[in-house]
């Protein structure tokens, strides 16, 4: 579902991205984390609630 974050959201990617803008960038929001492309920062966005983000987390760090 794409919505949008609140205004002056904090964009981070990690530090083993590097210098380039083919990353993905997450800010965490009062309701969870909004997921958006780097390389358009204006485009779509993915937001996730809470326990998704959650959930997301847990999977993604078994690899």
């Amino acid at each position: 579902m794409t919505v949008s974050e609140p205004a002056g959201a904090l964009w981070r990617k990690s530090s083993h991205s590097g210098a380039g803008n083919d990353c993905v960038e997450i800010a965490l929001v009062v309701t969870g984390a909004a997921v958006r492309d780097s390389k358009n920062p204006d485009g779509p966005r993915l937001r996730f609630a809470d326990k998704q983000w959650a959930s997301f987390l847990t999977v993604t760090k078994q690899d």
